[in-house]
């Protein structure tokens, strides 16, 4: 392994270099791989979900820049929103063995979600590991600094295309299937030679947090053979009610083209026509966004609004029944209840990213509300799920330096088997998670 990775200020240096990128105009796509295409005979359909389908081993390439370390990469069956059969892909780092002596961290492995937030299927993490040579390829440069330090010693490592490839951005339970059969098929992989009783910590912020948290709800019911593997999940910078967060960042100066991507991306993933619903203004912007990553987004819609958006009589949104249906799905804590410890961070200066606090719904981060991350850790917690949860009073991009060292220690503290520690007495009340009601 050539890592050389792991202090907190690096993290920050990667941290200011990626703000810094995600003003630069885009690259050229990567071209269609007709690896990510499955073309079996067999129909999807009767494929059980984790299934290897097609395995190929990369040169991995961080920001388009080819390393000397290889990656597996496995197209694997799962499942979209719709509980629709799917292909997808996932990446794994694995240590080099000689022996099993000579790696014994290698039964221990980080399902790593990125936070690769887009509207477009080239700009997920397999496409960047293979070479791609998007503006949001960079993405992986800075993710290896959280990620990184495992893959330096031993560690087994699974990077999913969480959003599928459709790129259903913001559809937490697709995020949730296509992270947990990836890990199924980690351990279906000879490539990968998992010990059958190898232990998963799941761990993602921002868009990666989505992933993990639906993981881990899902997980029970979806993945029940996992049990035995997932011991800890660890997210921060949590997206729990998307229709709480369009009313946070609506208008804000860099968050605020979020609201119009988290549409598009819920629209698509559970099949609605949003076009019917849109004024000119609402058409030209989806138009322009329906392959566009978080990184030609930032900075870019600081006074669009869904009123700028929706024709007249669908202001309202609770008028529109099938926004109601598909929003009220991805609400976290409606998929189940996690039976693994979690640790949660937030923050909550998002006015540092120009975001003021909601009147409605209170501070966030800038793009994710602190309210609603206590309400969902408070609903955990009176499940009987051990809840760390940790708040600091920083801004989203921040808040991310905050919560690594924090993660890491406890990931750590997972394997080492030591209990897992939970604070939900002091958690502080949160908001009220309820479902949004239709009112023809």
């Amino acid at each position: 392994m050539r890592f050389r990775l792991s202090t907190q200020h690096l993290l920050q240096a990667a941290v200011s270099t990626a703000v810094a990128a995600l003003m630069v105009p885009s690259m050229a796509s990567a071209a269609t791989d007709p690896f990510y295409q499955y073309t079996g005979s067999t129909p999807l359909s009767s494929i059980a979900p984790g299934t290897v389908l097609k395995t190929r081993t990369i040169s991995a390439s961080v920001a388009g820049f080819k390393t000397s370390f290889k990656a597996t990469q496995i197209v694997y069956r799962s499942t979209d929103a719709m509980m629709q059969p799917t292909a997808n892909v996932t990446t794994i780092f694995t240590p080099d063995c000689a022996s099993a002596s000579a790696c014994p961290n290698k039964n221990k492995v980080i399902s790593y979600q990125s936070f690769y937030d887009s509207l477009n299927p080239e700009d997920s993490p397999s496409r960047a590991f293979a070479g791609g040579k998007r503006l949001p390829d960079v993405l992986p440069a800075v993710e290896t600094i959280l990620f990184g330090s495992y893959v330096k010693n031993g560690y087994t490592v699974i990077i999913s295309d969480t959003e599928g490839q459709k790129a259903d951005f913001a559809a937490g339970p697709e995020y949730g299937y296509n992270t947990l059969d990836s890990i199924r098929a980690a351990f279906n992989s000879p490539a990968i030679g998992l010990n059958k009783n190898a232990k998963v910590v799941m761990m993602g912020y921002s868009g990666g947090a989505i992933a993990t948290e639906w993981a881990a709800e899902l997980a029970p019911s979806y993945a029940p053979d996992l049990g035995v593997n997932l011991i800890g999940a660890t997210f921060g910078g949590t997206l729990v009610s998307p229709e709480h967060n369009l009313t946070y960042v609506e208008g804000a100066p860099i968050w605020g083209g979020v609201m119009p991507m988290a549409v598009i991306g819920v629209s698509r993933s559970y099949g609605i026509d949003i076009q019917k619903y849109l004024t000119a203004r609402g058409l030209d912007v989806y138009d322009r966004m329906q392959k566009a990553s978080i990184a030609y987004v930032l900075g870019q819609y600081t006074k669009v609004t869904w009123k700028d958006l929706v024709k007249p009589e669908f202001q309202d949104r609770t008028k529109i029944k099938e926004y109601v249906d598909a929003v009220n799905k991805v609400i976290m804590g409606t998929g189940g209840t996690p039976t693994i410890p979690l640790q949660i961070g937030q923050g909550t200066g998002g006015v540092w990213e120009g975001t003021q606090p909601s009147p409605i719904w209170g501070k966030g981060d800038g793009v994710m509300l602190a309210g609603d991350v206590r309400s969902l850790a408070h609903q955990y917690c009176g499940q009987g799920v051990k809840v760390q949860h940790k708040e600091w009073g920083t801004s989203h991009f921040v808040t991310m330096v905050n919560w690594l060292p924090w993660a890491t220690a406890w990931v750590d503290d997972r394997f080492a088997g030591k209990p897992a520690p939970e604070n939900c007495a002091s958690i502080a009340a949160g908001n009220p998670l309820d479902p949004l009601v239709y009112n023809p």
